[in-house]
């Protein structure tokens, strides 16, 4: 046989491996999120900072939805710009203060 005729071998991880990958991840960085929601709220109580990490919550939440949908690609997009925007927001006000 030659190998052109062989099958290629896959690399990386199949669509189930990633979506699961990506519904663990979503889901600790929510529990993150919500821990350091819990102890910025010990040390300042802000409105601010409840609207940015409640919008870091959602944007976790979303992007559970959307792994599990099969849209992996699209789930880490929202996960990782979202998250990072919600927290430089927040650390950028809190520095305003």
């Amino acid at each position: 046989m030659s190998e052109a005729n062989s099958s290629p071998e896959r690399q990386g991880l199949t669509p189930r491996q990633a979506r699961r990958v990506r519904i663990v991840l979503s889901a600790v960085i929510m529990i993150a999120v919500a821990a350091v929601l819990v102890l910025r709220l010990g040390s300042t109580h802000s409105v601010l900072t409840m609207g940015f990490y409640g919008i870091a919550l959602i944007l976790c939440g979303s992007a559970l939805v959307l792994s599990r949908a099969g849209r992996t690609r699209v789930a880490t997009a929202v996960l990782g710009v979202g998250v990072a925007v919600a927290v430089v927001a927040e650390w950028a006000v809190d520095s305003m203060r």
